[in-house]
């Protein structure tokens, strides 16, 4: 039972990206909470997701769907001219795979987070965030989105009665905007597992997050996700986790 006044936090990774390191992702398992498991449009096939809801499952994580534009040439993350309508169709066709293969599998699929330029535009595209709610709507409407912290989507979809969680990263660097620093600089990512446990912990214990010119932001979050391609992603997971449980915060599904 959770004490009085103490914290709780989910872990969430993104995974099932590249089928070659799956034991990676498999591995990362055991420190996170939930797994958002690539659907097709920018990476994964029918096998990988199989076998990480297999194992998600034995070991009672939260699984969703983590959907994008059809583009597994730059992998998600350029932002693409699609119309709605045609974005509309492609997020159920990855979404209803996924479902089917958890429904295959005896599991459910708990949540839908966007991956890449999708996430982004869905906080300044609010045609784009509409599509995704909608194609939450058109396949199962119990699926929680998941978007960043603070963002026009999360506001959006929540003003519209969607069920949401509010999203931080461990292992990314903040602008003082409180958006994530573009991968173009090379200090976008924290892959010392110290520095990304660090900041996990100022998530989710004092609501803030640190920009890369030492901006204090506030940042209040349900969940905190370390990519699973991320370099020390495994490392990372391990600090993360350890250093949440060490100053009491309870480490459990959102």
């Amino acid at each position: 039972m959770t004490e009085p006044g103490s914290k709780t936090i989910d872990l969430n990774a993104d995974m099932g990206e590249r089928s070659m390191h799956i034991a990676d992702d498999i591995a990362l398992l055991q420190f996170v909470t939930s797994t958002s498991i690539a659907c097709g449009g920018h990476a994964g096939d029918e096998a990988t997701a199989r076998t990480l809801i297999q194992h998600a499952d034995r070991l009672s994580r939260n699984v969703g769907a983590h959907p994008s534009y059809p583009d597994r040439a730059n992998f998600g993350r350029s932002r693409l001219d699609i119309s709605i309508s045609a974005l509309h169709a492609c997020l159920c066709e990855q979404l209803a795979c996924l479902m089917q293969i958890a429904h295959d599998e005896g599991a459910q699929l708990r949540h839908v987070k966007p991956h890449g330029a999708l996430y982004h535009a869905a906080s300044d595209d609010l045609d784009v965030a509409d599509a995704i709610a909608r194609a939450v709507q058109d396949t199962d409407p119990s699926l929680r989105l998941v978007a960043a912290a603070g963002s026009l989507a999360l506001a959006h979809w929540r003003a519209q009665g969607q069920a949401v969680a509010a999203e931080g990263f461990a292992d990314r660097t903040y602008e003082p905007t409180g958006l994530l620093r573009s991968r173009t600089h090379d200090d976008a990512l924290l892959d010392d597992p110290d520095a990304a446990a660090h900041q996990a912990l100022a998530i989710a214990r004092d609501h803030i997050v640190t920009a890369y010119d030492g901006t204090t932001i506030p940042l209040a979050c349900q969940t905190i996700c370390i990519h699973s391609d991320t370099p020390n992603a495994l490392a990372i997971a391990r600090a993360v986790r350890a250093t949440l449980e060490a100053h009491t915060i309870t480490v459990a599904p959102f």
